[in-house]
């Protein structure tokens, strides 16, 4: 795909230019990269609990969709392969239907309290392998499936922006009054007509929450 056209007289359209601006991060920044799983990434996964993965579909459309477990549910393979579980979700599916079309992915790895994340990037494929899935059992829940991860490249990334953001900082936290909750925004933005009323979106919305993180039966 290619950029939609923009008459902004400051947009920058070549990387040269942005170079120019911004410089380079220098040859460490590029050295860090790994091609295999060490010990320390090894070490990293095995206590992330977030992930985010992006995935394009075969027109260039991108998505970023998030997973989470306990520490441990994103299983190294061996020193470049990885896997991640599917969980209950509101099955859209796009990141398992993107890499169907194109299998390039990107994940960014999240350790509750660390500021720094673990980024990989590579190529994904879909399992049912039945003796992984049993691997991957949290609370009486066996997953369908699992995204294993070919890794082509994976390094730590510093934490800045997680400082910036105040992730994990307890004063940062909002009121979350301050926003309405995921039913109502449900029924601001779907399209129902007459189908449901709001506080039944708000009621299955909750239960969705409450009862139905680790489901025994996905059907």
């Amino acid at each position: 795909m290619t950029s939609e056209a923009t008459t902004d007289p400051y947009a920058i359209s070549t990387a040269e230019e942005y170079r120019s601006l911004r410089g380079d991060g220098g040859q460490a920044m590029y050295d860090k990269s790994m091609d295999v799983i060490d010990g320390h990434i090894r070490d990293f996964l095995a206590l992330t609990t977030f992930v985010t993965i992006a995935s394009i579909d075969a027109e260039g459309r991108m998505d970023v969709s998030p997973k989470g477990d306990p520490p441990g549910f994103i299983k190294v393979l061996d020193d470049t392969t990885i896997a991640i579980p599917e969980r209950a979700g509101n099955r859209r599916s796009d990141t398992f239907t993107n890499v169907l079309e194109n299998p390039s992915v990107g994940l960014i790895c999240l350790v509750p309290g660390m500021d720094e994340t673990m980024r990989v990037n590579g190529t994904a494929s879909l399992t049912t392998d039945p003796a992984l899935m049993a691997t991957m059992e949290v609370e009486g829940h066996v997953p369908a499936l699992a995204l294993v991860v070919h890794v082509q490249e994976a390094f730590i990334h510093c934490g800045r922006a997680v400082k910036r953001g105040k992730v994990w900082d307890p004063e940062a936290q909002i009121d979350r009054s301050v926003y309405p909750s995921v039913g109502q925004v449900l029924f601001d933005h779907g399209k129902f007509g007459d189908a449901f009323t709001l506080e039944q979106i708000v009621e299955m919305a909750d239960c969705e929450y409450e009862r139905n993180i680790y489901p025994s039966d996905d059907s």
